[in-house]
């Protein structure tokens, strides 16, 4: 370890250009710049450093070889919003409601009056931005949004200086992106209108007009508007010039992120970074294409750790890369086929997007929320370690609090803690246990050994995608990770005191 993190519970002194730290020595150390690198849908063996088959991710490699890589991290839910909710604001997404996975006209999910990491650290001193996916809703109230003039909320209230964010999914209406409150490249000419309940008269849908599907066809739900060729979810009118092109936003999103970079490289900065890859509609662009044989979504990873490999090269142009703190990981496991027939299944080779775990996105097995996590700052953390720490991303946001010596504000980020030690490699062992949510908020308990999941009454196979285990059992599940590696054995009957110390955590939990 090269210095042990020494900034905690030190005074802060803000420079001219820089936010400085007074160690207890007396000594002098630059606060790091913060990147959040958050991808969508990247399962735990997706990448080449978690032993992928048929992908080549060069930059997250090295990224990994300069910091550590972690083999028992967790998203806080199966599905993208509640995660990023959970992230961001430090709490467990089930304790409010609207967090499930929000339409692309949701009114804005995380209340203004709510501290969020962002704001955690602009009031330290760092310069904020979101860049990318979003997917927690804008605007006060749900379908009500003028995408037409200024929103009345968006990332600014919430402690983010600048924002350029597709407002949901890119499966979902509207297809523009959304820059600091306002669509981006705005087209007068063509007034934006979007509803989730009913079409707008002449406008064509992929229901009704599939000859129009000329880049991606569905398979199921996505057959509604038309954008680019591709059928999404909801109904959208206008937009011209600010629609997206899909085989463009990764370009959008690392160009405006190396923009951010480039114009706050004398002061410290937090980056919220959220890429589209590998969500559907997966659509590369063209220079990515073959460049794995798995097809389209095999080139979206491959789009990703080109993503990470832009952003890698303009920090270390500008010299930030030793002291900028890197978290690579992702929103919840992958999935195949999640509405288009981009042939991600039958393409697979060979290859394990789960690392072989059981469930994928949405559900309550592991490979529904063990998720890759990798964790660089060259400055302090010796490079080229695998640690087995159980990792949750709740804790994100009490760990890099502790980090800046942020003061947090009573009750806010009420289920996150400090485990700072475990992201630099000082502590193996991590939490105790994590929490996690599936698709209907089933939920689960692990620690380093067992698993179990609570009982409950919903189908074995997620309803939008049966084929997909959910874990849902009317039974208490209890598996033996330690030599279960696959979920199947369920040791319930035989351990029901383990079972019993389950339920009592998550009754304790959810009481707290």
């Amino acid at each position: 370890m090269r210095n042990k993190y020494c900034l905690l519970g030190s005074g802060l002194i803000l420079s001219a250009n820089t936010m400085i730290a007074t160690n207890p020595d007396g000594a002098k150390s630059v606060l790091p710049n913060v990147i959040i690198i958050y991808a969508d849908d990247l399962g735990y063996g997706d990448l080449e450093c978690y032993d992928a088959k048929n992908v080549s991710t060069p930059a997250v490699n090295a990224l990994a070889q300069d910091g550590i890589l972690f083999t028992n991290a967790h998203a806080v839910a199966a599905t993208s919003t509640p995660s990023r909710y959970s992230l961001l604001t430090g709490e467990y997404a089930w304790r409010k409601q609207g967090t499930d996975v929000a339409a692309g006209n949701a009114g804005m999910i995380i209340n203004p009056g709510q501290y969020t990491l962002a704001d955690m650290f602009k009031n330290s001193g760092y310069k904020t931005s979101a860049i990318g996916k979003w997917h927690l809703g804008l605007g006060a109230e749900t379908g009500k949004q003028d995408w037409n003039a200024p929103l009345a909320t968006h990332p600014g209230d919430l402690g983010f200086d600048y924002s350029y964010i597709m407002a949901a999914t890119a499966d979902r209406v509207p297809c523009v992106f959304i820059e600091n409150g306002m669509v981006a490249n705005y087209d007068p000419s063509a007034p934006i209108e979007v509803s989730y309940s009913k079409p707008f008269p002449g406008e064509p849908l992929g229901s009704t007009h599939p000859e129009l599907l000329y880049n991606l066809k569905p398979t199921h739900e996505h057959d509604q508007a038309i954008v680019n060729g591709i059928s999404r979810i909801g109904y959208m009118k206008g937009g011209g010039k600010a629609l997206w092109k899909d085989e463009n936003i990764a370009d959008s999103i690392s160009s405006h992120a190396i923009d951010f970079i480039r114009r706050n490289k004398d002061v410290p900065f937090f980056m919220y970074l959220a890429t589209n890859d590998v969500h559907v509609p997966r659509f590369p662009h063209d220079r990515f294409r073959g460049k794995s044989p798995m097809g389209l979504r095999g080139d979206a990873i491959v789009q990703f750790d080109w993503t990470v490999n832009q952003v890698v090269n303009t920090l270390k142009e500008l010299g930030l890369y030793e002291n900028t703190l890197i978290i690579l990981s992702s929103d919840n496991g992958p999935v195949l086929d999640d509405g288009y027939d981009d042939k991600a299944e039958e393409l697979l080779n060979g290859h394990s997007p789960t690392r072989g775990l059981r469930g994928n996105k949405y559900s309550a097995f592991e490979g529904g929320t063990r998720i890759p996590f990798i964790v660089s700052w060259p400055e302090r953390i010796e490079g080229g370690k695998t640690s087995e720490a159980l990792i949750s991303q709740i804790d994100i946001f009490r760990s890099l609090g502790e980090l800046i010596n942020s003061r947090i504000p009573r009750e806010s980020a009420p289920d996150s803690e400090n485990y700072m030690d475990a992201l630099l490699g000082i502590d193996a062992v991590g939490r105790k246990w994590v929490v996690e949510q599936s698709y209907n908020h089933t939920l689960s308990v692990r620690d380093k050994e067992w698993k179990y999941i609570e009982p409950n009454n919903g189908p074995t196979g997620v309803p939008w995608v049966p084929e997909i285990e959910s874990g849902n059992s009317s039974k208490p599940q209890l598996y033996r990770l330690s030599d279960d590696y696959h979920e199947k054995n369920n040791l319930a009957e035989s351990h029901k005191d383990k079972v019993m110390e389950f339920m009592n955590i998550l009754k304790e939990v959810r009481e707290k």
